[in-house]
């Protein structure tokens, strides 16, 4: 592999503040906040914040909304049916 094209691939901590959830992975995201955490191993890290995680999203959480599709699609059909001719 050719020297310089590359980005730095380190660790670095992504924490979601919003369920206080945190996890340590391998990224060639840049820090530039130079905020650091110290990990379980006693290690300090990069730390990345994000607003969405697998401890927060509703899809993983399973408190998604159900969406009433059934309605919609009778408003749909109501909305645009076309109304029998009537006959002269």
């Amino acid at each position: 592999m050719k020297e310089g094209i590359h980005p730095d691939y380190k660790e670095v901590i992504f924490h979601d503040p919003g369920a206080n959830f945190t996890f340590l992975t391998r990224s060639t995201i840049e820090t530039r906040n130079k905020e650091t955490m110290k990990w379980e191993d006693g290690k300090e890290y990069p730390v990345i914040r994000v607003e969405i995680s697998s401890a927060s999203h509703p899809f993983y959480t399973g408190k998604q909304k159900i969406m009433d599709t059934a309605g919609r699609v009778e408003k749909f059909r109501q909305r645009y049916s076309r109304s029998p001719k009537v006959a002269k």
